[in-house]
């Protein structure tokens, strides 16, 4: 909440630009910071996209202040990526309400969070033209956690559960069918930031294998001595300034005023999650026994980067993004 605040001081526009070296910096430190950070945001980036001025003043506040946690309630167990087959209804349940019936999975902040933004099948359209999105308080009667669930690097998900549970229509985010149009709006922003964490828990890779690479002695000398590892480095420095191209291109594109950066933030995540998996993977083995002991920066950089190649669109997803990009637009 005090960095979005300092941010918002800093840059009353909030660029995407700016919201990607926040991640950056932060993941290079604690993978934890950069998480909390990009929820609260990810939680709120439908609001600030299509949410009405009512909802904004409602919420936002509590949420730049940290006195609110977000989160964004879009995949499902048979519904990650492909956003069009999600399940759960929203259908008026009279006196200007709906009702939402149905489950989420692999929500973060799942438990802990004051409000969601869920995503439901309205039926104005088949598939993606027929889902709209609402604004869901955690203590609304209806929604509850149905499952805690663990995973390798420590973050709060858990399965969420509507049975009957009203809500406002005034709670809704954009109009009547609009909801695959503000989740992908909302995606088009954060799957850049996505690739800036990454490049943030490269960069800490990169500087853990400097150091060991000149102060562990292998045969008589310097591992740094040894051609392969300079090779290696070489290797993991260029993967990270490639990717950092990807994002930043990605983040000035949307902020010179391009509508959506669909491909470019699609290549961005892809570019980036990717390459820092082959970063840390070589940072572990230049670390050797030590890389996989637990606790070890690389071994908790291990953890943490591989769900970044998964959430937000897995990277097979991306590319299938990237491609009818260029099928339809050239």
């Amino acid at each position: 909440g005090l960095l979005l605040l300092r941010l918002a001081a800093l840059n009353p526009a909030l660029d995407v630009r700016t919201l990607c070296l926040a991640r950056e910096i932060l993941a290079a430190r604690d993978g934890l910071a950069d998480f909390s950070f990009a929820m609260q945001g990810l939680g709120t980036g439908a609001i600030t996209v299509a949410g009405s001025d009512a909802l904004k003043q409602r919420i936002l506040p509590g949420v730049c202040e940290g006195a609110r946690i977000a989160a964004f309630a879009l995949s499902e167990k048979e519904a990650g990526s492909d956003v069009a087959a999600m399940a759960p209804t929203a259908t008026p349940d009279g006196n200007g309400h709906v009702r939402i019936d149905g489950e989420k999975s692999w929500i973060s902040n799942g438990g802990i969070a004051d409000h969601y933004v869920v995503f439901a099948r309205t039926g104005e359209a088949p598939g993606a033209r027929g889902l709209s999105a609402f604004l869901v308080e955690a203590d609304n009667p209806g929604l509850s956690v149905t499952e805690r669930i663990e995973v390798i690097a420590p973050h709060p998900l858990a399965t969420l559960r509507f049975e009957a549970c009203r809500v406002p229509v005034e709670n809704r985010i954009g109009g009547p069918g609009d909801g695959f149009k503000v989740a992908m709006a909302t995606l088009d922003v954060f799957r850049a930031t996505v690739g800036a964490a990454a490049l943030g828990f490269a960069r800490r890779a990169l500087d853990a294998s400097l150091a060991r690479a000149q102060t562990r002695h292998l045969f008589g000398a310097p591992l740094a001595a040894m051609q392969l590892t300079q090779t290696s480095l070489a290797e993991m420095a260029t993967a990270i300034d490639s990717a950092a191209l990807h994002v930043y291109r990605a983040a000035w594109t949307r902020d010179s005023g391009a509508p959506r950066i669909t491909r470019e933030a699609a290549m961005a995540k892809m570019v980036a999650t990717e390459a820092a998996q082959e970063v840390i993977d070589r940072a572990v083995q230049l670390h050797g026994g030590e890389g996989v002991r637990s606790g070890s920066v690389p071994e908790t950089l291990y953890r943490e980067i591989r769900a970044l190649r998964i959430y937000e669109g897995a990277s097979e997803v991306q590319q299938l993004i990237i491609g009818r990009d260029l099928l339809k637009n050239g």
